[in-house]
Parts: structure tokens; C-alpha cells; sequence
């Protein structure tokens, strides 16, 4: 069983920055960021193989957002650098047992409760 827990969310101009944590009890294999917008569907944004620290990101992430997880995987780490307006969400952290990476909302067994980005422009 995997409990997430997330944080750091918050209101920021464009241009700024934010770090969402996410505190982990448990041992997943993989885990990842997500975001949902309003009005839209859950989309992901990054995930980390939390054994060898592999990670992957989505395109509109990869150069501004870092997935990270500390050496005792008791948190995760989504640091967020010039961040935009259309990164508003709802950021949720997800778990999987699985040691596969996945982008996919159904690769992921545990989610966290969100923790609202807003960017203003």
C-alpha cells in the first residue's frame, strides 16, 4: 500500500517558479507528476523510476520542470521553473508498483489528493 500526500502549491506570476513535494509512505517502482486543468483531462507531465532515478518528461515540461525523489523515496519532487499561464492545474502525484514507466493515468495505482497551481499572466 502506497499513501501520497501532496504540497507547494500556490499562485505565481509567469516567469516564476514553484516545488511541489510529495510525501510517500510506502515502495513504489515507478512514480510520476499529472496535471488537470479545468474543463480538460488528467495529463501527464513527468515520471521517475524511483530505483535508478530514470526519468521522462513530456515535451511542453522537459527544459523548465525536474522530477526528483530523495535518497530514502520518502518524497517526490516536481521543481517547476518559468512556469506559464496554461500550467494552471491541479498537480497530482501517482504511484505504481510496477518498475514500467508509464504516461498513462491506467499505469498507476495510488494517487495523491492535488495541490492547485495557478500562473497569473
Amino acid at each position: 500500500q502506497v499513501h501520497l500526500v501532496e504540497s507547494g502549491g500556490g499562485l505565481v506570476e509567469a516567469g516564476g517558479s514553484l516545488r511541489l513535494s510529495c510525501a510517500v509512505s510506502g515502495r513504489p517502482g515507478t512514480m510520476g507528476w499529472f496535471r488537470q486543468a479545468p474543463g480538460k483531462e488528467r495529463e501527464w507531465v513527468a515520471c521517475i523510476r524511483m530505483r535508478d532515478g530514470t526519468t521522462n518528461y513530456t515535451d511542453s515540461a522537459k527544459g523548465r520542470f525536474a522530477i526528483s525523489r530523495d535518497t530514502a523515496w520518502r518524497a517526490l519532487y516536481l521543481q517547476m521553473n518559468n512556469l506559464k499561464p496554461e500550467d494552471t492545474a491541479v498537480y497530482y502525484c501517482a504511484a505504481s508498483a510496477s518498475l514500467r514507466m508509464s504516461a498513462a493515468t491506467s499505469g498507476y495505482d495510488y494517487w495523491g489528493q492535488g495541490t492547485q497551481v495557478t500562473v497569473s499572466s
